[in-house]
């Protein structure tokens, strides 16, 4: 491709940026990646899932959030635990982030371009330097478009970044607070509100919809509920804020939320988490022929094509289930796409992590889905309390639920709440991808004692619910 500077232009470093833009260096291409920020790696490194998980084992040492269940509710391994404690590990790991990112970028001979890039045309971008001070144009003859979101903001609402601030503010905080609003309950709303209840704060986490998390098994959410409310979360759900303000009280600066119901409280803070907006308002997309919808998301094909064939979209710009992991996929498929390289993915079977207190994991169909699909099915569970190793660690709260068709007993599910339920899904994912049968999980034997063993001993509860 002789006529164009790059054979592939990535814009964004984050997770679905990165894989794209290593993908084709591998397959010998000539890779640009652009990247706005003074660092690489995107929302997930610098601000949202890397900062958030390590903020959360964290909150879980320092707090002996996993040990109270031993030594009583007042066990902690430090007492007055201060923002900087915790984000003393934060900024460790960021730092360690960003420098292996660059070092995989660097080897694999990715081209770093430091700028905001915007459509010319289909095949131009202008690249603007991030000091302003002038711009070049670059063509390439495919483009994969990266850019990630940035949290959706309520022009009412008057965030001033310390009372009432978004997920991203939350780094830069200077102290805990006493008590906190959340409004929307979310992943990012609830994985914050078990991480903040576990350091005793008081948590209100208000949504507009009846239930937590709709995409997730009721059941799972269910106990997730459960879990917050003995954290003393208190759940405001079907109630919409109609307004927030900063007020002073003999208590110190505060904030009284609204609510449309006419109920108002008073909260030290509160954190504004609604949803996420495609960050594509700098890219000229009309110069490419492409259209945004009204939160800046892109629409794609099954390969990840806009409707301008050559110009791909990966990540959370193009909304659901936005993930790191299935980001990263979806940069290395549309990279594939783009060189006519044969691939295979199963988006179907795309593992569902959430960060809560305690993580919820999850893989494959849900109770509600095969109801509404009419597929006969039934149900084996494995709570950890009954495994050695969930008393060993202290977490007898866990479950492990499979979902198996009801005559072939073909693996349809797996969910799970509780300790490692993100690592421990991926027995399940591995048994579904190959077609298996819940038979595998009895057939098989498990390190003793480990958790793993609640897949044997869920798949012997749910055969014994056939009558057989």
């Amino acid at each position: 491709m002789p006529d164009y500077d790059y054979d592939l232009l990535v814009i964004g470093s984050g997770p679905a940026g990165q894989r794209a833009a290593i993908q084709a260096a591998k397959l010998d291409k000539r890779v640009g990646l652009v990247e706005r920020r003074a660092v690489v790696g995107g929302v997930c490194i610098n601000t949202g899932t890397i900062p958030s998980k390590t903020l959360r084992e964290a909150v879980l040492h320092l707090s002996g959030y996993r040990e109270r269940g031993f030594y009583g509710a007042a066990y902690t391994v430090k007492q007055n635990i201060t923002l900087q404690d915790l984000l003393f590990r934060t900024d460790q790991v960021i730092r360690h982030e960003i420098d292996i990112t660059r070092h995989q970028l660097s080897r694999n001979r990715v081209e770093m371009l430091a700028a905001t890039g915007a459509f010319v045309d289909a095949h131009t971008v202008r690249l603007s330097s991030l000091d302003d001070h002038g711009y070049r144009d670059v063509t390439a003859a495919n483009i994969i478009i990266a850019v990630g979101t940035y949290a959706t903001q309520d022009a009412h609402i008057p965030f001033d970044g310390r009372r009432i601030f978004i997920s991203d503010d939350i780094l830069h905080l200077d102290q805990l607070p006493r008590s906190l609003t959340i409004v929307g309950a979310g992943v990012i709303g609830c994985e914050y509100a078990s991480l903040f209840a576990a350091l005793g704060v008081r948590v209100t986490l208000v949504d507009t919809r009846p239930r937590l998390l709709p995409f997730v098994d009721a059941e799972i959410v269910d106990a997730l509920a459960y879990h917050l409310r003995q954290n003393r979360v208190t759940l405001r759900l079907a109630e919409t804020v109609s307004g927030m303000e900063a007020i002073d009280t003999e208590h110190g600066p505060q904030v009284r939320i609204h609510l449309d119901s006419g109920k108002s409280f008073i909260t030290e803070k509160a954190l504004h988490s609604i949803g996420r907006t495609g960050a594509t308002d700098r890219l000229n997309l009309a110069a490419a022929g492409i259209a945004c919808d009204a939160r800046g998301r892109l629409n794609v094909n099954d390969d990840y094509q806009t409707n301008v064939p050559h110009i791909y979209a990966v990540g959370d710009v193009i909304g659901f289930p936005s993930l790191a992991s299935t980001s990263m996929e979806q940069g290395r498929l549309a990279a594939c796409h783009a060189f006519g390289v044969e691939t295979r993915s199963v988006p179907g079977l795309f593992p569902y992590g959430i960060y809560t207190i305690p993580e919820i994991s999850m893989v494959g169909y849900s109770e509600e889905e095969l109801t509404e699909m009419e597929v006969p099915y039934e149900v084996g569970k494995a709570n950890y309390k009954e495994i050695a190793r969930g008393q060993i660690i202290g977490d007898s709260s866990g479950l492990l639920k499979l979902i198996f068709h009801m005559h072939k007993r073909d693996l349809l599910g797996v969910h799970i709440i509780g300790e490692g339920a993100s690592e421990l899904v991926h027995i399940g994912q591995a048994v579904l991808s190959f077609g298996g049968k819940v038979d595998y999980f009895v057939q098989t034997v498990f390190n003793y004692p480990t958790l793993a063993e609640c897949y044997k001993v869920a798949a012997f509860d749910g055969i014994n619910r056939l009558g057989g």
